[in-house]
C-alpha cells in the first residue's frame, strides 16, 4: 500500500555533486540562470534567486530558537543548541541537493544531530545550575525545539513539492546516454515533476535512439555537450548510460562550461551503490567498499521478531474491526467470509493467502488467472469499502504470524502471473529472495492495481538491496497514511 515518492522512493539512485559555491540545498539542485530568467544561458548567474536551502535553513533556525520564548532562564543555552544543531546539520549534508523529499528519510539524521546538540548543551547547563533545574528547564525547551524542527521540515518539504509540481522550480536537464537507464529516467522525470527536473534532451553517439519513444529529443553526439548547454540553458547534467570511451566523457565533464551545471551520475553498479563504505584509493584510483544489507541473519532474525511482535499486537488491537468486517461480509454475501488464494512466497514456495471476500460468486479458477476485478459489478458496497480502505487485507496478519509472509516485502503474486512476468522480465524472480509482504515499498509508492510491472520490480529489488528495520518502519507508516486516505483499489 504507498505514496510516491513516493519513494521511494526514487527508483534509480542518483549520486549528486553539491555546488562548490554554497552549502547545497536541502532538496533541489542548485539553480543556475536559464534563458527564461533573462540571463545568458550557461553562465553562473542567478545567485541571488531564492533557493530551497534558504527556506529550509530559515525555518530550521526559527524552530530551534522559538522555545527560548518560554524557557527564558535558559535562553542562551537554547541559542547555543540552535547554532550547534545547524552546524551538525551542515556537516551531515542535511542542506545538500535532494531529489526525493521525505521527512521519514530525514528523521534519523535530524533526531540524532539535535539530540547530540541538546546533550552537549545540557551537560554544560547542569554545571552552571543544578541537574534538576537543567532537566526541568532546558531539556523541556530542547524537546520542543526538536519537535518543531521535524514539523518545520515536514512543512518545507510539502511547500517545495508543491512548487515543483506546479513548474515554478523546474531545472532544465540534459541526459547523457539514450539507453534503457536514460529511457527510464526520462519517463520518470517527465511523469513526476516533484523531482524538479525537466529533461530537454539527450546526447548519445549512437544517434537518435529515442528514449521514451521519441518524446525526448536527441541533441547530438557527446562532442556537442558544451554547445548544447549554451543553446538550451541547461542547469543539470545527468549521466546515465552513454556510449563512447570513458576518458572522453571525463574530459568533457571537466571543461569550464560544464562546471556551471550541477552534475548527477547514475552509479554503474547502482543496485549495490546505496551503502558505500569509506572512500579509499589505490594509487589515486578511487575505491570504496559496498555492502548490501540483505535480509539474512542476524537481520532476518530481527525482522522476524519485528513481524511477530507487530502482527500479534495487530490481531489483538484490530480484533473488533476484524469482527465487524466478518459480520458485514457475511450479511452482504452469505457464507464464506474468508477468501484464500495460492500465492508465491520466498524462494518460490506456495502458500494460501487469506483475505476477506470482497467479490460475490468469484470462481477459484477465475481468481487465479484474472489480473484485476476493479470495477466488477459483483463487488457490493461492503466489498468496495473493504477494498478502498484495504481492510480486506487484515486477515493476512495471520499469514505474517504464521511465517508465510512478512509485514513488509514484495507483494506475493499468483503462480500463473509469476510464471508470466518471470518470462517477460528476468529480474522478476529476484523479488523472491526475501519473504513477501503484507505491504511493500512499491505499493506505498502508488504501484497498486493495474500499474507497471517493471516499475514494481525496480521498487521491490531496491527494497531488498537497501533493507533495514527503519525502512520497514517507514513503509508501515506510509501504509497507515494510505489506509487513512482510502487509496486502495
Amino acid at each position: 500500500m504507498e505514496t510516491t515518492q513516493d519513494s521511494a522512493d526514487t527508483a534509480t539512485r542518483l549520486a549528486a555533486r553539491p555546488p562548490a559555491t554554497s552549502p547545497g540545498t536541502a532538496d533541489e539542485p542548485a539553480s543556475r540562470a536559464t534563458a527564461d530568467d533573462g540571463a545568458v544561458p550557461g553562465r553562473r548567474a542567478g545567485r541571488t534567486r531564492p533557493r530551497a536551502w534558504h527556506l529550509v535553513l530559515s525555518v530550521d533556525v526559527a524552530c530551534l530558537l522559538l522555545p527560548a520564548a518560554w524557557v527564558a532562564q535558559y535562553r542562551h543555552a537554547v541559542v547555543v543548541m540552535a547554532v550547534l544543531s545547524v552546524l551538525l546539520f551542515t556537516a551531515g549534508e542535511r542542506y545538500r541537493p535532494r531529489l526525493h523529499l521525505s521527512i521519514l528519510d530525514e528523521l534519523p539524521a535530524l533526531l540524532g544531530r539535535t539530540l547530540v546538540a541538546a546533550a552537549v548543551v545540557a551537560n554544560v547547563t547542569a554545571v552552571r545550575h543544578s541537574p534538576d533545574a537543567a532537566a526541568e528547564g532546558f531539556l523541556r525547551g530542547s524537546a520542543s525545539a526538536i519537535g518543531l524542527v521535524l514539523l518545520g521540515r515536514t512543512a518545507t518539504g510539502h511547500v517545495i513539492r508543491v512548487v515543483r509540481r506546479r513548474g515554478w522550480s523546474s531545472h532544465r536537464t540534459i541526459l547523457v546516454g539514450g539507453g534503457p537507464v536514460a529511457e527510464d529516467l526520462a519517463r520518470l522525470l517527465n511523469q513526476h515533476p516533484r523531482y524538479g527536473l525537466r529533461v530537454v534532451g539527450y546526447l548519445d553517439d549512437r544517434g537518435p535512439v529515442s528514449p521514451t519513444g521519441g518524446a525526448t529529443p536527441w541533441l547530438g553526439p557527446l562532442a556537442r555537450l558544451e554547445d548544447c548547454l549554451r543553446r538550451t540553458g541547461a542547469q543539470v547534467l545527468l549521466v546515465a548510460d552513454g556510449e563512447g570511451p570513458e576518458h572522453q566523457l571525463i574530459e568533457l565533464l571537466r571543461r569550464p562550461a560544464v562546471a556551471t551545471c550541477d552534475l548527477m551520475v547514475v552509479p554503474r553498479l547502482r543496485d549495490i551503490g546505496s551503502h558505500p563504505g569509506p572512500l579509499d584509493h589505490v594509487g589515486a584510483i578511487p575505491s570504496s567498499g559496498s555492502a548490501i544489507p540483505r535480509c539474512t541473519a542476524p537481520g532476518a532474525t530481527s525482522k522476524r521478531v519485528f513481524d511477530i511482535t507487530l502482527s500479534a499486537a495487530g490481531i489483538v488491537v484490530f480484533s473488533p474491526v476484524l469482527l465487524l468486517c466478518m459480520l458485514a461480509v457475511r450479511l452482504e454475501g452469505g457464507p464464506g467470509v474468508f477468501f484464500t488464494q495460492q500465492r508465491v512466497g520466498r524462494d518460490g514456495r506456495h502458500f494460501s493467502l487469506i483475505k476477506f471476500r470482497s467479490v460475490r460468486l468469484l470462481e477459484q479458477s477465475e481468481s487465479e488467472t484474472r489480473w484485476s476485478v476493479a470495477g466488477d459489478e459483483r463487488i457490493g458496497p461492503v466489498g468496495r469499502i473493504l477494498r478502498r480502505t484495504s481492510l480486506d487485507e487484515l486477515p493476512q496478519l495471520w499469514n505474517v504470524l504464521r511465517g508465510d509472509m512478512a509485514l513488509v516485502g514484495p507483494r506475493p503474486e499468483r503462480p500463473f502471473f509469476v510464471e508470466q512476468f518471470s518470462t517477460e522480465n528476468p529480474a522478476y524472480a529476484g523479488r523472491h529472495r526475501v519473504p513477501t509482504g503484507l505491504t511493500g515499498l512499491a505499493q506505498v509508492s502508488g504501484l497498486r492495481g493495474d500499474t507497471s510491472i517493471s516499475d514494481r520490480i525496480r521498487y521491490d529489488n531496491y527494497y531488498i538491496e537497501n533493507w533495514s528495520l527503519w525502512l520497514d518502519a517507514k513503509v508501515l507508516l506510509r501504509t497507515i497514511h494510505e489506509v487513512v486516505a482510502a487509496r486502495g483499489r
